[in-house]
């Protein structure tokens, strides 16, 4: 299991956000897959206690069905980017069904806000093809350069926290997931990751 992105990916596709660079001791972290009851607010919490800013990727299906924690994550004056309505594989979903959809998140996000513009997307899985990048260029595409894996059954809590650790350096966006499949290793991970973090000196801000 691989905790850091690979090398090339970044080469491949440079035109997206992998990393943010700096000397400065600052961390991204992002939540992909949410609002989701108990467990978006559960990672509120743990953000609030360690006085720490992310970014929260929203499914906009997710936020239709949860309006009211959806404005939880707004309140505390995190960043919000797009993850499509439905959480679509780009793959293998055509260009204007992909493009359609993220544009339906758009306008959800923008109903349950008073935020103008959504500048932020991230592809689900990651996986998007160059037509679509393309389609999408108003948007800053954010990938990452540490993936927790905490969605994984097959990788214990304190692997997930492990792994995390060591793939993390100044300017890393790392993903989490705020969603039932990863709450266990995330609800482990995540408050033992902010406080390892904050012990060395790091402060954890949301993407602009």
């Amino acid at each position: 299991v691989m905790f850091k992105s690979p090398f090339f990916f970044p080469w491949l596709y440079a035109d997206l956000i992998w990393r943010i660079p700096t000397q400065e001791k600052k961390l991204y972290l992002t939540f992909d897959d949410g609002p989701v009851p108990t467990v978006t607010e559960f990672v509120l919490t743990e953000l609030e206690k360690a006085k720490a800013k992310a970014t929260f990727f929203c499914i906009g299906d997710n936020v239709r069905k949860h309006p009211e924690v959806f404005r939880e994550i707004i309140k505390d004056g995190h960043a919000i980017g797009n993850h499509t309505f439905n959480h679509l594989k780009g793959w293998n979903t055509p260009l204007k069904t992909y493009v359609d959809n993220v544009k339906l998140c758009d306008s959800q996000l923008k109903a349950d806000t008073s935020q103008l513009s959504i500048q932020l997307f991230r592809p689900p899985y990651g996986r998007i093809k160059r037509s679509q990048i393309k389609a999408l260029k108003e948007y800053k595409i954010i990938m990452w350069d540490v993936l927790a894996h905490d969605y994984s059954k097959n990788i214990s809590p304190d692997r997930c926290l492990k792994g995390s650790i060591a793939a993390t350096r100044p300017g890393s966006i790392i993903v989490f997931h705020d969603s039932l499949k990863a709450e266990k290793n995330m609800s482990y991970a995540l408050p033992r990751f902010l406080d390892h973090f904050s012990n060395k000196g790091f402060t954890f801000e949301g993407i602009t």
